[in-house]
């Protein structure tokens, strides 16, 4: 399982690593262009609706680990991980909302630059998270069952 793991671990900074140059980089480079147009207002509010997200993908990217980190310890039948599965869902369901709150700002950018796919962008993020945060929750409610029946097996032996 240790291979497993090590991939997935790989795997979640390959997924941070270009996030955070986007925020470190990408998004302020987009801030300084958009200075002094007529929609600086709204490329400011998307932008920061994107940093606040920022907050909870890297909250769920460590409670990812953290659960990487148990199944390397063969303790992923904890309440830990449950919790950690709940942080995710709960997480998800955060960038979900702030994104819902952010798509007005999209609607207006589309009708500004008349590029309806901008709209499409936002409702992806939006999709992506309630997707993730469906399932951890399914995960988060299979992980409990699992740890009941185990310890309902531990007092019958």
């Amino acid at each position: 399982m240790k291979r497993e793991t090590l991939f997935l671990k790989i795997a979640l900074f390959l997924i941070a690593t270009p996030i955070a140059a986007l925020c470190l980089i990408g998004l302020p480079l987009i801030a300084m262009e958009a200075a002094g147009s007529k929609v600086a207002y709204v490329v400011y509010g998307m932008l920061a609706v994107m940093y606040a997200s920022a907050i909870p993908f890297y909250t769920a990217l460590f409670q990812a680990f953290k659960l990487l980190m148990l199944i390397d310890r063969h303790n992923a039948f904890s309440g830990t991980s449950v919790k950690a599965l709940k942080i995710i869902k709960k997480c998800a369901i955060v960038i979900s909302l702030f994104y819902v709150a952010g798509l007005p700002l999209f609607y207006v950018m589309a009708q500004v630059e008349d590029a309806p796919g901008i709209i499409v962008i936002g409702l992806i993020f939006i999709f992506g998270s309630a997707v993730i945060a469906v399932f951890a929750a399914v995960l988060q409610k299979l992980l409990y069952n699992a740890i009941e029946i185990k310890s309902e097996n531990d007092l019958t032996v």
